[in-house]
């Protein structure tokens, strides 16, 4: 990647990572789906007046059905159950967790689709779920946590099906029409939940503003730099994002959150993202002459 694009994956990095720590803040206030409903919400409106800038609208209605399967896959459903760990685990660990989508996203593709997984992605899905089992380990004695983990996972694994999905049957539809059309459709399905489990109690301002934070920046013009990057140094680079994403989710829990950096945290971090380096490719086996 050329250097003069780093200063925006490093943006795109702490924007994405910045979002656990968001969720994090404002979760317990408000719940689950109606924070996660005010953020696609917010990012559709973000997003919409590019969409019509660039007279690309009509695409949504042509390809309501499929774009609604991914507004579900792709945000509603992960989105949530992401705010929904954030309620137990710190948003350190839920950054590390998200990066285990390749793995999910493979698996997927082999068991459904009929890809096959070659032996240098087997090994990197083995040594990332490594990486899980290490820091899972710490926790098993506390079921909360297993079940904000098991949340986590659940929600890389809709990942995983919302790309498949998304190669299988939005071929040829533009990234940006995919995008806008899922927080729409996203945010239509949540709404109704929204209202019936909208708290009863005041929330504060600065959960407010996490909320807002969360939509403007961290999901509709986190977007539009993914979009920018992918256009100038191809999506085989713009996806080293998914490296940054947990150092920034880590970094961010501890500056603003006071959360501790533990041992398991940063070795199972690491393993993980070593398995998904491996998985992609950017670690490859060496022939050795003999």
């Amino acid at each position: 990647m050329p250097r003069r694009y780093l200063p925006e994956l490093l943006l795109l990095a702490a924007l994405w990572g910045a979002s656990f720590l968001f969720m994090r803040v404002a979760a317990p206030e408000f719940g689950p789906v109606p924070l996660i409903a005010m953020r696609v919400g917010i990012a559709a409106l973000v997003l919409l007046p590019v969409l019509y800038w660039r007279k690309q609208l009509g695409l949504i209605r042509r390809h309501i059905k499929p774009l609604a399967f991914v507004g579900l896959t792709n945000s509603a459903l992960p989105f949530s159950l992401f705010a929904f760990a954030t309620l137990s685990l710190t948003a350190g660990l839920t950054a590390v967790l998200n990066s285990t989508a390749p793995f999910w996203t493979a698996l997927v593709a082999f068991f459904f689709y009929g890809d096959k997984l070659s032996t240098q992605r087997v090994l990197g899905i083995l040594v990332g779920f490594a990486g899980v089992l290490v820091l899972v380990w710490p926790k098993l004695s506390a079921s909360g946590a297993l079940l904000a983990i098991g949340a986590c996972l659940l929600a890389s694994m809709s990942y995983g099906v919302s790309a498949n999905y998304s190669k299988h049957k939005l071929e040829g539809v533009p990234p940006l029409v995919s995008t806008v059309g899922s927080q729409v459709t996203a945010a239509l399905m949540l709404l109704p939940l929204a209202i019936l489990y909208w708290p009863s109690h005041g929330i504060s301002l600065h959960a407010w503003l996490a909320a807002a934070a969360l939509g403007i920046a961290c999901t509709g013009l986190a977007y539009l730099l993914f979009f920018r990057l992918i256009a100038q140094v191809g999506p085989a680079n713009a996806v080293m994002v998914t490296f940054l994403i947990p150092v920034f989710g880590n970094l961010w829990g501890a500056l603003f959150l006071d959360e501790s950096v533990t041992l398991s945290l940063l070795l199972g971090g690491l393993v993980i993202l070593a398995g998904v380096a491996i998985s992609l490719g950017l670690i490859r086996r060496r022939a050795v002459a003999v």
